[in-house]
């Protein structure tokens, strides 16, 4: 996969929001710009995972809102399972 400029931008703006979006709604969690981006993006991955075709295959619609809803839901998932693990241990 080739990032340019602008695609790299999208990414980070997307991450930075779907992070802040799941901190809002997990709570406990004070991971500040960085440590958004890092769980948006990788609640990005998680969200396209389980809404894409190979698992539920949830239809939420095509375009920058649809991802940013789908990674809030990954990233959500994350710091739900790190929350249990915390738990845990």
């Amino acid at each position: 996969m080739n990032l340019d400029g602008q695609s790299l931008v999208v990414l980070l703006v997307v991450g930075l929001i779907a992070g802040f979006l799941a901190e809002r709604v997990v709570g406990g969690f004070g991971l500040g710009i960085i440590g958004s981006i890092v769980v948006g993006i990788i609640g990005a991955i998680i969200g396209t995972w389980l809404l894409g075709p190979g698992a539920l295959n949830v239809s939420i619609g095509v375009g920058l809102v649809a991802l940013i809803i789908k990674a809030t839901i990954g990233a959500i998932v994350l710091l739900l399972v790190v929350g249990l693990i915390r738990r845990v241990s």
